[in-house]
């Protein structure tokens, strides 16, 4: 089980992260976000930052797919996310290990390519 602490935790230790000042938490790197608190939005209500679940970069639609398709307990969508490269993870269902793992995929995608042997084991 992890939670929004081992989220900044873990994206602060990776290379040239910064984190921007919000209600949650918000990771970039080189201005481009990779990992930040989902704002849920319901109808008639106002936005909630929610900072038990991470908005995840993804890269594609097929990895996307494959995550929500194969991992259900774990990530999921909502509709003003379609189209666009990014799961919601629960992180109350997820180990710290696998959470640090999809942080650094995430941060890699996000990442120049000059950054990316700043990284360690990169």
């Amino acid at each position: 089980m992890a939670d929004a602490d081992d989220v900044r935790r873990l994206a602060l230790a990776l290379p040239h992260v910064v984190e921007i000042d919000s209600d949650g938490f918000d990771f970039r790197v080189e201005n481009k976000g990779f990992v930040w608190s989902y704002p849920e939005r319901l109808p008639g209500r106002p936005r909630v930052i929610r900072t038990d679940i991470a908005v995840l970069y993804v890269g594609d639609e097929a990895e996307k797919q494959a995550l929500l398709l194969g991992e259900p307990d774990l990530f999921f969508t909502a509709t003003g996310y379609d189209g666009f490269p990014l799961v919601m993870l629960r992180l109350t269902e997820v180990s710290v290990e696998r959470l640090a793992e999809l942080i650094t995929d995430a941060w890699r995608m996000r990442a120049p390519a000059e950054l990316q042997g700043t990284l360690q084991g990169g």
